[in-house]
């Protein structure tokens, strides 16, 4: 893509672990992604590590939309009875970003095979801000930022039509 069809986006990106067995020192996957985004040059202003419960998700985003235009969720994205981010979320969000969600599962399969059909992770805007929910291992975790949000962000961002934040 062009440069020029970048808008000048300062990028901030909050982290949300939804997990009942970690805590902010056990959490390693939220760690390697504070960790990915402070080496791209995005300032972490918001972080949490919420237990599975349908309503602390959804309040966690809102509060995370308050302050980053980068609102990653980890955790929560399988089928278990327990696992309730994606219906926490989706509701939430005004554009789908169907591409994430498909591109993440394939780039899944080429390093797990067919498990990665178990994954719901998905995308969309709310209000100009880009929201994720990707799984909670740390090989999607990485997989995820490296490979697809940190390269397409300021590219969302362009097209979301954020305020300057």
């Amino acid at each position: 893509m062009e440069s020029n069809h970048l808008k000048p986006i300062t990028v901030t990106g909050a982290v949300i672990t939804v997990s009942s067995t970690r805590k902010p020192e056990t959490d390693a996957s939220g760690k390697i992604l504070i960790d990915l985004f402070s080496a791209a040059g995005i300032e972490v202003t918001h972080y949490a590590v919420i237990p599975d419960d349908l309503e602390r998700i959804r309040a966690e985003v809102r509060t995370a939309l308050t302050r980053a235009n980068c609102v990653v969720v980890t955790g929560g994205t399988g089928l278990t009875p327990d696992d309730v981010t994606i219906e926490a979320v989706a509701p939430l969000l005004e554009k789908t970003i169907d591409g994430f969600g498909e591109l993440f599962r394939l780039k899944s399969y080429e390093e797990i095979g067919t498990s990665a059909i178990l994954s719901r992770a998905i995308a969309g805007v709310v209000g100009g801000r880009a929201v994720f929910c990707i799984p909670g291992s740390t090989k999607a975790v990485t997989l995820a930022a490296k490979e697809i949000i940190i390269p397409e962000i300021q590219h969302i961002l362009s097209h979301a039509g954020p305020t300057q934040r």
